[in-house]
């Protein structure tokens, strides 16, 4: 997901998809440490997608960010 779409999500959407992430980061764990994973490149990409929506969700609290 680029930062332009993340700009264009509502504050619920932008939660909603943090936890559904976060769910995905678990299964990622999961399947490495089962050795099923085949990328483990996408392990830190969805971490970083986890901290750019963790980043936006905290410049929309201090008002840094326009809400939606």
């Amino acid at each position: 997901m680029n930062k332009k779409d993340l700009n264009k999500l509502t504050k619920a959407k932008l939660i909603k998809k943090l936890e559904e992430g976060r769910d995905s980061l678990v299964n990622l764990r999961f399947q490495k440490q089962l050795q099923q994973l085949e990328k483990a490149q996408s392990i830190r990409f969805l971490k970083r997608e986890i901290a750019q929506m963790k980043t936006v969700l905290r410049e929309m609290e201090l008002g840094i960010r326009e809400e939606r």
